[in-house]
């Protein structure tokens, strides 16, 4: 057994015994310093009780973004120097390079994104991101992962699991794009609009 597999299973054996307060224990601290993520957790519980999947999903959305937060904060009094000491070089490039490249939407990129997601709750303190707009960004994109993932198992059950083990980077991949795709073609529409009306502009100053 491998060193990540015993870490996931040093989580089951230790948060799935206290149930939902694991699930929110384990939300909190993964969105600042953990590195195994709360779905594991919200999966097995699902299926244990798929009446409950809904309530599950609440639970790990709450310890997620209230964990966001603390990471948040993580970074903005610690700085990139507190960065550096949990995640790579490269990591943090690469996170500063979304928020340059999508702002606030980099948030809700990163709930789907196979990078780990405490990687931009604390760049987005060091980067000073309007507080605000990260937990409304945080609120729907951890939202909406936990709870397709806890509606998923209450239609099809044990016969889905197989498919997110299998596919979960894939999905979480597709998504990441797909939100991509949206902000870059809204930021496009912008753009063009604002050049449409600045040319509108100039021509009534220039008939006057």
């Amino acid at each position: 057994m491998g060193l990540i597999d015993e870490l996931i299973k040093w989580t089951r054996d230790t948060f799935m015994p206290i149930g939902d307060i694991g699930l929110f224990i384990l939300a909190f601290i993964e969105s600042s310093v953990f590195p195994v993520p709360p779905d594991i957790l919200l999966i097995t519980l699902s299926l244990a009780n798929t009446s409950l999947a809904l309530y599950y999903a609440t639970i790990a959305t709450i310890g997620s973004v209230l964990g966001g937060i603390a990471g948040y904060y993580l970074g903005l009094k610690g700085g990139r120097r507190i960065a550096k000491r949990i995640f790579s070089e490269r990591m943090i490039d690469k996170a500063d390079n979304y928020f340059n490249e999508y702002g606030t939407w980099t948030v809700l990129i990163a709930a789907f994104s196979p990078i780990p997601y405490k990687v931009f709750t604390i760049t987005a303190g060091i980067f000073k991101v309007n507080l605000k707009k990260f937990v409304i960004a945080s609120i729907i994109g951890r939202g909406a992962r936990f709870y397709a993932e806890s509606v998923l198992i209450m239609l099809w059950g044990k016969e889905i699991l197989a498919f997110i083990d299998s596919n979960l980077e894939l999905i979480t991949l597709i998504t990441a794009a797909a939100i991509i795709a949206v902000v870059v073609l809204r930021k496009r529409f912008l753009i063009i609009k604002s050049k449409k009306e600045g040319s509108s502009n100039n021509n009534n100053d220039a008939s006057k």
